[in-house]
């Protein structure tokens, strides 16, 4: 039994040497793992970043593939592309001494994907990998009354559920950033009470900014937003400006405008949960299991949603 001073992510970690952290939704996530990541890498442990991307990565050139699916993403690639996260991170890495890659998994189905990571596992050795979601529709089981935008999440939950051997966990931060897409995060809480309940539920931590890998996160949140001012990332504009303590409508890009922000200390805070545990709570996991395109599983949540009973929102008590 892990002590109260000793959180039970790291405990999980602890035996671990090469770890992998990964973006569970596309788009920016694999910053919302950053300060586990830079965590992680100043314990001394081997860590390697991939994310699912939704940089246009087909015309990479044939020696960024290490796998089909998997491309090997450094300072230099694509410089004519004015969107691509996985080079802005790698990019920064460099200007701080840190290695310097970030993988991008392809933006396809459960099979493609799950090999993609396999192929990721193994060339690595991977001990124990760490999904990220920066929000928490990652938490979404399928039957609430709104799931923000799973598919990518869920695709990467399922990918990873059918690979057995490393350590398996998933970190979510953000708290409340997803009541755009509709998430009641009073649901969210239940769904999180019931994952303490079946074991699966590891507990939370805050990045404050006083530590050292908080101030590097709010570094690289702004150096992102420097590099791609025309879509910066809300979710991580957001988580960073709760770590820098700030709350409410804290606007910081134009595409909140006309958007009422609700920043708040919560979004600062990791929640932790075994992968395994996450998954058997899915609803509708098996009928995306057979996946090959990432439209194949929006049609299969699609599909599900038009038959299960949604829960209907809970309202959070002022």
């Amino acid at each position: 039994m892990t002590m109260l001073h000793a959180h039970p992510l790291f405990s999980r970690l602890e035996s671990a040497r090469s770890i992998l952290v990964a973006g569970a939704g596309g788009g920016f996530d694999i910053y919302a793992g950053l300060p586990l990541a830079l965590s992680l890498l100043h314990l001394g442990k081997e860590v390697q970043l991939a994310n699912l991307t939704f940089s246009a990565i087909e015309g990479l050139p044939p020696d960024a593939w290490v796998a089909p699916d998997l491309a090997e993403i450094t300072p230099g690639t694509a410089p004519h592309q004015p969107y691509f996260p996985e080079r802005t991170l790698a990019q920064w890495l460099a200007l701080h001494d840190y290695p310097s890659t970030v993988h991008a998994l392809a933006q396809v189905g459960v099979q493609p994907l799950r090999a993609a990571y396999r192929a990721l596992i193994e060339r690595y050795d991977i001990d124990a990998v760490v999904l990220v979601d920066g929000g928490t529709d990652i938490l979404m089981r399928g039957d609430e009354a709104g799931l923000g935008t799973p598919e990518e999440d869920l695709a990467s939950v399922a990918a990873l559920a059918g690979i057995e051997g490393p350590e398996r966990l998933v970190v979510s931060i953000g708290f409340g950033v997803d009541a755009y897409h509709g998430v009641s995060h009073g649901l969210v809480l239940e769904n999180i009470a019931a994952l303490e309940r079946a074991g699966a539920y590891l507990g939370a931590f805050s990045v404050p900014r006083t530590t050292r890998e908080g101030a590097l996160f709010l570094d690289a949140v702004v150096h992102a937003q420097h590099h791609t001012s025309a879509r910066p990332s809300i979710v991580n504009g957001s988580i960073a400006a709760a770590v820098r303590g700030e709350f409410g409508d804290a606007q910081f890009t134009s595409r909140t405008k006309g958007s009422e922000l609700f920043v708040n200390p919560l979004m600062a805070l990791y929640f932790a949960f075994e992968l395994d545990g996450l998954a058997e709570r899915c609803l509708y996991l098996d009928r995306i299991e057979h996946t090959y395109l990432m439209r194949q599983v929006s049609s299969a949540i699609e599909a599900f949603r038009d038959e299960v009973r949604q829960r209907p929102p809970i309202r959070i008590p002022h």
